[in-house]
């Protein structure tokens, strides 16, 4: 199914339901999002998203983060290496242009306090297109610092395009161990206690 007749049948099944809790986001989505800062509703995709997409679609998603080199908002480099770092990374993938991305940050920045001391939460943020997109950057920025949050912010350069092109809407947050492999499926949608249930039964084992 093309991105965006599958992108249209999800967002469908999204304000059907009348959850308004993520936004559209597609490639397409992620070039022209300082042009339409128009947001699709959307909502948490956990089982039921997969339950409602082609055959298949759920064996799309990578099962390991790509090797990167990219920069977080303040140019320094960082690479896949930061997964080293930590059992566990809570990568929140989120865009400047998303109601609901924004709207959970300050909770995240909170939950980033005293979350274990084996686990890290990375933002990627998915419509910064360039290192000299200063525009977004700034953004991003301004949005971070009023939400209190001091976790790593990085740029979702090309390098991450096998992730981004299975993205349908933002936030999503993925789990990713310290191999780099990606452990469980995405939440798509703003749904914190979500995020931290499933970092609690990762470290539990279950």
């Amino acid at each position: 199914m093309p991105v965006k007749i599958k992108l249209i049948k999800t967002c469908s099944i999204f304000l059907a339901a009348a959850l308004i809790t993520g936004c559209s986001s597609t490639n397409e989505s992620r070039n022209n999002s300082k042009k339409d800062s128009t947001n699709i509703s959307g909502a948490d995709t956990d089982e039921n998203f997969f339950e409602d997409q082609e055959p298949g679609f759920e064996a799309k998603m990578p099962d390991k983060m790509p090797s990167f080199t990219t920069k977080d908002l303040d140019g320094n480099e960082v690479t896949e290496s930061i997964f080293k770092e930590k059992d566990l990374t809570v990568i929140n993938i989120w865009g400047t242009f998303c109601t609901p991305c924004i709207e959970e940050m300050p909770e995240l920045g909170e939950w980033a306090k005293e979350i274990p001391d084996n686990v890290q939460i990375v933002g990627l943020v998915c419509d910064i297109e360039s290192d000299d997109d200063e525009t977004h950057k700034e953004l991003a920025k301004t949005i971070i610092e009023k939400a209190n949050v001091n976790f790593i912010q990085i740029i979702a350069n090309n390098d991450f395009n096998s992730i981004m092109d299975w993205v349908t809407g933002v936030p999503t947050t993925i789990f990713v161990d310290k191999d780099g492999n990606i452990t469980g499926k995405p939440i798509v949608g703003a749904y914190v206690e979500k995020y931290k249930k499933f970092v609690e039964n990762y470290l539990n084992g279950e």
